[in-house]
């Protein structure tokens, strides 16, 4: 596979003030779409799986998928895995040819969530893949991964710091308003959080449960210091909007091809808009 890791895409983020997208894939339709997307905007794309879509697909499915999707591409592509659970699936990731891995120990306590982190940090670094962990508790669901509103905590800036530096990550997540899924009103974001976690850990963060929060937001977000956004639910509502829109004017429809080609059309151009709100477009290098 022609991959990069999410460190190499990150890092230059990081260091011009923009953010790449972290664009979750659910099946081929989902990967072609995001693949057109971010390559007629010329913008470096991370493609994600979660566990729950990797059981989903399979395995062998995602890598030969994504094999086919990069072949002859012209922009930086890592392949991520979102949300790892643990020690032993992020290593089966690794194995398969991943570039990138998330180990998402949040719901731990402090000093576990460093120790694990540190431990795939370690095995992920020796063979060239780059890590994402998260500190806080992001609320919502999103596959296996619940977090209860009563359960979301923010992330405290001096633990930031001193999580990075016991673990080595390459990009943080953090929490500051955001949730998985669909919102109930608008989200509110802690910029003042966000732009104090930047200054004191200078490196790249990231923003989940990006989907349904507003353009504006995410600019003033990347502003702050955000460089990696990661957008699921906004992809699947307008890949079923777009069909179920066919099917309401063509009840009788029943070839997949004819529903399904405008749904991955619909993605490329929700992929499109995502790209220019993060500042993205044209930073292929």
């Amino acid at each position: 596979m022609n991959l990069v890791p999410m460190a190499d895409i990150l890092q230059d983020a990081h260091q011009k003030t923009y953010a790449v997208g972290g664009f979750n894939i659910n099946n081929m339709e989902f990967l072609q779409g995001i693949m057109q997307g971010a390559e007629e905007l010329n913008s470096p794309v991370i493609l994600q799986t979660s566990e729950g879509a990797i059981r989903y697909i399979g395995m062998d499915y995602v890598i030969k998928m994504v094999e086919a999707a990069t072949k002859n591409t012209k922009i930086p592509v890592a392949l991520h895995l979102d949300h790892g659970s643990s020690f032993e699936s992020i290593m089966k990731c690794i194995r398969a040819g991943y570039s990138s891995v998330m180990i998402d120990a949040s719901k731990k306590p402090f000093a576990e969530n460093i120790e694990l982190t540190k431990k795939v940090v370690e095995a992920a670094h020796n063979v060239g893949v780059s890590v994402e962990a998260e500190l806080g508790t992001i609320g919502g669901t999103e596959d296996d991964h619940t977090v209860e509103e009563k359960d979301a905590m923010y992330t405290d800036p001096d633990q930031a710091k001193e999580f990075v530096e016991a673990t080595g990550v390459d990009a943080l997540a953090i929490a500051i308003g955001t949730a998985h899924g669909v919102y109930v009103g608008e989200p509110e974001l802690d910029f003042d959080r966000l732009a104090k976690i930047k200054k004191i850990i200078d490196m790249p963060v990231v923003l989940h449960g990006a989907s349904g929060v507003s353009a504006a937001d995410l600019q003033t977000a990347v502003k702050y210091g955000v460089n990696k956004v990661n957008v699921n639910t906004d992809f699947q509502q307008s890949f079923t909007t777009k069909i179920r829109e066919i099917f309401a004017e063509k009840t009788e429809l029943y070839d997949p091809r004819k529903y399904c080609g405008p749904g991955r059309d619909a993605i490329a151009e929700k992929v499109k808009e995502k790209i220019k709100t993060l500042g993205s477009n044209d930073k292929a290098w």
